[in-house]
């Protein structure tokens, strides 16, 4: 739920001046930071969590195929809601708008995919991110961007950030694995439906 507002503190680093903002502490970026994470994490998480005394959920887990329709549902709801307000807007870059389009159509995939069988939404959510840093290497180039750090400035490559990337997304899968919430299967297609789904969100978008 907080990919997309990680997502965009990854691009104001990359680049801000694509926002309009020279860095991800203006007042700008504060705001759009905002309301990215309330319609994308807050919002939904709010939503979500009003399904258990209300006797639709027996546990925030989740781990029921079935329990995951709802949050499925409010989550999507959300994330096009976002998309449609960011692109009639015309103050983000089509970059970021196909993130958003992105995240919202792996929601809707792993909500008709779990209608047959268990996916996992954990390795959607870090195959999309994958997707989304190569993406801006091939939107933006692969150059190195500074970030804020023990009061000076360190500069990072994008190729690091999407080695980072992939070796969180591994990381994630083990640790699903190691828990036994899911099967090998299971986390191929959500990596498969995340990564997918981010550039076909960036096809849309354009």
């Amino acid at each position: 739920m907080l990919l997309l507002t990680y997502a965009l503190l990854f691009l104001f680093c990359v680049n801000p001046y694509a926002f309009g903002v020279s860095g991800p502490g203006d007042k700008k970026a504060l705001i759009l930071l905002f309301s990215v994470f309330s319609t994308t994490c807050l919002l939904p998480g709010v939503g979500i969590a009003l399904m258990k005394p209300l006797g639709l959920l027996k546990n925030l887990e989740m781990p029921a195929q079935q329990e995951r329709i709802g949050p499925y549902i409010i989550g999507g709801v959300f994330y096009l809601w976002l998309f449609i307000n960011l692109r009639s807007g015309g103050q983000t870059p089509t970059l970021f708008n196909g993130f958003v389009l992105g995240s919202t159509i792996t929601l809707f995939v792993c909500f008709f995919a779990n209608i047959f069988t268990k996916i996992s939404v954990h390795a959607a959510g870090v195959g999309g991110m994958v997707a989304m840093v190569l993406l801006t290497m091939l939107y933006w180039g692969d150059h190195n961007f500074s970030i804020g750090m023990f009061g000076g400035t360190v500069s990072v490559s994008l190729l690091v950030m999407l080695a980072l990337a992939l070796l969180l997304a591994g990381l994630v899968g083990a640790s699903r694995l190691a828990m036994g919430a899911h099967t090998p299967g299971q986390l191929y297609r959500g990596y498969i439906a995340g990564f997918l789904s981010a550039f076909m969100g960036a096809w849309l978008a354009n």
